[in-house]
């Protein structure tokens, strides 16, 4: 079974509205890393928020074709169950992250599924030493820099354990040796067995994917391998 299986996806904000997405297909294998990239505003962003089924449970919307992930249709679960699946990382880490400290950033989601305490306790303490940010446990999340805050939302969803993550731009804010971890981190989550799927504008980020998807004004217009898609991009940025 595909981890996730796009067929014919149409979506549009208002009936009214443009189409933001427009007839796209496309499936990941499990234990693929595939990028999705594309210039600002193709779509890219609303994408992601189908896969987790953020659209169309919380913003509505007209979408039109099929969304699966782990086999499950985003229309026919909650957001709750999907996030059990999918792990969203937003482009702006401020959305998701709320708790006091990045130990109780972590342990938010893992003790609402009622998980017995010392479950939780290891989960935090996992994931914390995966990403590199045990130092950070007792930290405020609103005082951390951007690529912090990111690696801290990151966190959050890998408590859950889910078999997909999907990554918005997570490395926006990162300098060249945060870059570098995370890719790290990610070849080391391929191998636990995630799919993965990373939104991302630098080439050189991309290239650590199996394959590239390129959307253009929300349309799906080329699904190769990276090491084809990645020169073509580098040219395009160029010009």
């Amino acid at each position: 079974m595909d981890a996730i299986v796009v067929d014919r996806l149409s979506y549009r904000y208002q009936a009214a509205g443009g189409q933001i997405l427009k007839n796209i297909s496309f499936k990941v294998a499990p234990g693929e890393i595939v990028a999705l990239i594309g210039l600002s505003g193709c779509g890219k962003s609303t994408l992601c928020l189908c896969l987790g089924g953020i659209i169309p449970h919380y913003l509505g919307g007209e979408l039109t074709g099929q969304v699966l992930v782990n086999g499950k249709d985003t229309r026919e679960y909650r957001v709750a169950q999907l996030a059990l699946e999918v792990g969203l990382v937003f482009q702006e880490p401020d959305t998701q992250l709320f708790a006091p400290t990045v130990e109780d950033e972590i342990a938010f989601a893992p003790e609402n599924l009622c998980l017995p305490a010392e479950e939780v306790g290891m989960r935090v303490s996992q994931v914390l030493d995966t990403l590199g940010i045990s130092a950070l446990r007792k930290a405020n999340p609103s005082h951390l820099s951007g690529g912090q805050k990111h690696l801290v939302a990151m966190g959050a969803v890998l408590a859950l354990d889910p078999a997909i993550l999907v990554l918005d731009e997570v490395m926006a804010q990162l300098d060249p040796a945060g870059k570098k971890r995370i890719n790290g981190i990610l070849a080391d989550l391929r191998r636990r067995g995630k799919t993965i799927l990373i939104v991302e504008h630098d080439p050189e980020t991309v290239s650590i994917a199996d394959r590239v998807l390129v959307l253009e004004d929300g349309r799906l217009i080329e699904d190769d391998r990276a090491v084809t898609v990645v020169g073509e991009w580098e040219s395009m940025l160029r010009c």
